[in-house]
């Protein structure tokens, strides 16, 4: 099964607890604090890989899980970090936050990778809140909980070469004759229901990429048959090779199949229409095509099209259109470095003031947002009064308690973080 659009649900391991724990030996009666940290959460990457061809697998496992990091120890010791969950996926891959909507990346390279959500931070033992005031702290930080998100991915496939045409007009054919690809070959269309890949060999040395995109029909920018589904697949290719039925053609209208298939490419995006295009004439082993190929060469010549007859079950014509394609293929990748790109001045550093946190009124609740505070309250043991004691401090020192007055906060009110409401006290 060929999947080549999923929506998933990531999320990153949380931090593993700081430990309470005192230093106990003998003859030492008053050791002091030694808990450990707790281990960082692992993160979530997705990798591009070319042994990759499709998102089935995330389809059928949507929800992914990285490895939380383990609880800190006595004697310092800090705890293991989760490890990382690597998503392989399809070269062409794009991953997009369904939250903001934002492309997060466009992996187009073999090991391209992106954390696509980062593991929670350990929470901090108790050794680490000694200090001259506070010689025997007993309280500890909870790890930071990971970060999720849901993504959506969509492949759009990687070819050099894209081949198009009316279904049964023979791309299928075509592809396992001139590469090592396997495609379900029959006599009825639509029988191609995904795209294939096969890697074309001109020499011992080059070779480039063909893509079999599904058979195209009128209407296909809008759904009809399964064009929709696949003519995204064609905006990465570098060129189109057009597969044109040389038994259905009609002497009336030679190029009624290529202009049908140009005018739904350019109703899908204009961009493909002014990729280069090759134009294959397909089954001339008959003895019908073979009669009226010298006026269909004429036809689409004087139209500006230069035609290869072939015949993809004999292999007659095949080397001439792989030289070809291969040839135009160079041509083009000369041109991408001869194009001169303007050097840009470099940007100065952009510093952006992030306030650390916005208190919000609604009603008698204010309700308090930010990434730092947030966290704060994340990690604070509110089961815990010492605890409790050092995030107060912490808050009144970061400015919220003199912010929420000025807001106009009363003895009594409620103040929300993340999903814990508290009374505000100016005691």
């Amino acid at each position: 099964m060929f999947v080549d659009r999923v929506k998933i649900k990531v999320r990153a391991g949380r931090g593993g607890n700081g430990v309470v724990s005192f230093r106990r030996e003998k003859y030492i009666p008053k050791g002091g604090p030694n808990g450990g940290d707790g281990g960082k959460g692992g993160d979530i990457i997705i990798e591009a890989d070319d042994k990759i061809g499709t998102l089935i697998d995330l389809y059928n496992h949507p929800h992914q899980s990285a490895q939380n990091g383990e609880s800190g120890q006595g004697s310092n010791k800090k705890g293991k970090n989760g490890e990382d969950l690597f998503i392989k996926v399809p070269l062409g891959t794009l991953v997009e936050d369904m939250d903001s909507s934002t492309i997060l990346s466009d992996l187009i390279e073999n090991g391209q990778r992106i954390i696509v959500v980062q593991g929670g931070q350990g929470g901090k033992g108790n050794f680490r809140f000694k200090s001259s005031i506070r010689r025997s702290p007993r309280f500890a930080q909870k790890g930071e909980p990971g970060e999720e998100k849901k993504l959506y991915l969509s492949l759009k496939i990687i070819a050099d070469v894209g081949l198009v045409g009316y279904p049964n007009a023979g791309k299928s054919t075509l592809l396992s004759r001139i590469s090592a690809a396997k495609p379900k070959i029959a006599d009825y269309p639509f029988t191609t229901l995904s795209p294939n890949l096969g890697v074309v060999s001109v020499d011992e040395v080059k070779s480039f990429m063909a893509a079999d995109i599904p058979g195209l029909i009128e209407g296909a920018h809008q759904g009809t048959g399964l064009g929709d589904e696949f003519l995204k697949h064609i905006e990465r290719t570098k060129i189109i090779l057009h597969i044109v039925d040389g038994s259905l053609i009609k002497k009336e209208d030679p190029l009624y199949s290529f202009r049908a298939i140009n005018k739904e490419l350019n109703s899908f995006s204009e961009k493909l229409t002014k990729k280069p295009q090759l134009i294959a004439i397909n089954k001339c082993d008959l003895l019908s095509v073979k009669e009226n190929m010298i006026y269909f060469k004429d036809v689409f010549h004087k139209e500006g099209y230069q035609i290869f007859p072939i015949s993809a079950l004999t292999g007659e014509g095949l080397n001439k259109l792989i030289y070809s394609l291969s040839s135009l293929l160079d041509e083009l990748k000369l041109k991408e470095k001869e194009t001169i790109t303007e050097v840009l001045p470099k940007k100065g550093t952009v510093y952006k003031f992030t306030p650390r946190f916005v208190i919000n009124k609604k009603g008698d609740l204010y309700e308090v947002t930010g990434a730092e505070i947030e966290r704060i309250v994340a990690m604070t043991n509110f089961d815990n009064e010492e605890a409790i004691d050092y995030f107060q401090r912490i808050i009144k020192k970061m400015g919220l308690e003199k912010d929420l007055i000025k807001k106009g906060i009363k003895e009594g009110d409620q103040v929300k973080i993340k999903e814990i409401i508290f009374t505000f006290s100016n005691k």
